[in-house]
């Protein structure tokens, strides 16, 4: 099967996060948990195929370990964000990240980036839905040549 560019596998994986955000409807049912059904794999072999459910599902749950408190952060980027304006949300999530694996030398910035990102989108869809799209953290992940970078040389989207 012919592999999708990083750019088209992001598009993918950021439309099955959002799907499932939009298929909560305030009840705090994952499905996105449950990996599609297929045989489970054993731990010494590589995922076969992209599934970008499955990478939506773990961004997920690295948005999910994000605890940042949005609300308590000064940033100005962050601070128009939070009032809707997502043409700052790049920006945000980029000082927030550095700033933070700079506090925590152990974490990897392009994984806090990965985190932060998903879980300021989360925040901000709370707040105001209607100020979110998936081609914001679309592009701010695709516009990270870091991040970028980092996840092709991990094995791509497959292996995050």
């Amino acid at each position: 099967a012919e592999m999708a560019t990083f750019e088209e596998q992001t598009e993918c994986i950021v439309e099955a996060l959002f799907s499932d955000l939009a298929g909560e409807d305030g009840s705090d049912c994952r499905s996105l948990e449950t990996d599609s059904g297929d045989p489970v794999q054993s731990a010494g072999e590589p995922p076969t195929r992209f599934d970008p459910v499955v990478v939506a599902s773990r961004l997920r749950q690295m948005g999910d370990q994000c605890n940042m408190d949005f609300e308590k952060v000064s940033s100005e980027a962050l601070a128009e964000v939070l009032k809707g304006k997502m043409e700052k949300f790049g920006a945000a999530v980029d000082s927030l990240s550095r700033s933070w694996s700079n506090q925590n030398p152990e974490l990897v910035y392009e994984r806090v980036f990965l985190s932060v990102s998903v879980k300021l989108l989360m925040h901000v869809a709370k707040k105001v839905p209607s100020m979110v799209q998936p081609s914001q953290l679309i592009n701010v992940i695709n516009g990270n040549s870091q991040v970028r970078s980092y996840i092709e040389a991990c094995g791509g989207w497959v292996r995050m």
